[in-house]
């Protein structure tokens, strides 16, 4: 199996490295984020991330796109799907194609670890983009690992971003304080 694993940030990484290292799988970690805001959060995650793999010695592949133009055209209708109608099925289906173009057979993504991600949705996307690429899409239920991978990345000092990565989710983050500051005016 050649696994291209598409890669949203070095603390997710973590555990889904590790884990499939265990079964003997050495996947190539994919970078294509163009849904993370503002530019140095992209880029704070980014380079974390570039840091990260050097140093445990896996191969990666940086795709540079900060998409925020691109990102808001494709969300502002529909905000509160953003995730499901563009954010995973424009990273998954960048993955799946540089994957078909470049001899891989498989692909997974690292969002499978976050118990905050639609996981049903994430599988559906992948199995649909492998289909239409004729590839494998590897579904792994990473969550139980989220906790010790989250740890693991604290205890090697990898930046830990406070949300998701659009500008949508950070303001979901303050929602409640957001209510809150209305409350008091």
């Amino acid at each position: 199996m050649k696994l291209l694993l598409h890669t949203c940030c070095a603390p997710c990484s973590v555990y889904c490295i590790d884990s499939l290292r265990k079964e003997n799988i050495e996947p190539t970690v994919y970078w294509f984020n163009p849904n993370i805001h503002p530019y140095m959060e992209y880029k704070a995650r980014r380079d974390c991330l570039k840091d990260y793999t050097k140093s445990i010695n896996i191969n990666a592949i940086f795709e540079e796109n900060y998409g925020l133009d691109e990102f808001c055209r494709n969300v502002v209708n529909d905000l509160q799907n953003r995730c499901s109608k563009y954010c995973y099925r424009v990273r998954l289906e960048q993955t799946a194609k540089y994957a078909k173009e470049n001899g891989y057979d498989t692909f997974s993504t690292t969002l499978l670890i976050s118990p905050y991600q639609n996981h049903e949705e994430l599988k559906r996307i992948g199995e649909e983009m492998a289909q239409k690429y004729d590839l494998t899409f590897l579904y792994r239920d990473f969550r139980p690992g989220f906790r010790d991978g989250q740890a693991k990345a604290r205890e090697l000092g990898l930046y830990m971003q406070k949300y998701c990565g659009c500008v949508f989710s950070e303001e979901d983050r303050y929602q409640k304080k957001i209510e809150k500051d209305k409350e008091r005016v």
